[in-house]
């Protein structure tokens, strides 16, 4: 029996939109990157996720609308300022557009309970994470329900998310 499908795949059948909300303050902090970064080394972000950015590139050539929206305390910690430091060289060169809300002006929204991609409105992966922001495991579900609530979240948080090229960290 196959598994789950990959990002790849996922990315591949996708035809119209690909949607992702981040609501996490720290994720995997034992990635290499991160722990680069924190030691002040230099990183290139197209080349250290060049898969990613492939996969992200590809699906925009072909007409896909990538967007991610991030939902982030304030100050920002210091993981997210990694992530803030890293989103103009992997995320948004390789055609994805990126909104940043700060939690404050999220707690009128409903919001499901964990990060989710929504592929073409009806298709959720759904990331599941420990209390360490360690990636446990992901959850595929074509629920009409659930991709209606994920679809409905995301679209109020980018409605009041700030642009990249805008948001401040501190």
């Amino acid at each position: 029996m196959p598994g789950p499908p990959t990002f790849k795949e996922l990315f591949r059948d996708c035809r119209r939109t690909a949607i992702h909300l981040e609501a996490r303050d720290a994720y995997m902090k034992s990635d290499a990157a991160f722990i680069d970064w924190k030691a002040g080394k230099s990183i290139n972000p197209a080349e250290r996720w060049g898969a990613w950015h492939s996969i992200v590139s590809e699906a925009v050539s072909r007409g896909v609308e990538v967007r991610r929206a991030r939902i982030v305390s304030m100050p920002v910690s210091e993981y997210i300022r990694f992530e803030y430091d890293v989103t103009e060289g992997l995320n948004i060169a390789a055609g994805e557009d990126v909104r940043w809300l700060a939690r404050r002006n999220a707690t009128d929204i409903a919001l499901p309970g964990n990060d989710f991609w929504l592929f073409d409105s009806r298709l959720v992966l759904v990331n599941h994470f420990d209390g360490e922001g360690e990636n446990m495991e992901a959850e595929l579900t074509d629920a009409p329900e659930v991709a209606k609530l994920c679809e409905s979240a995301f679209e109020a948080v980018w409605k009041r998310g700030t642009p990249h090229v805008e948001f401040q960290t501190v």
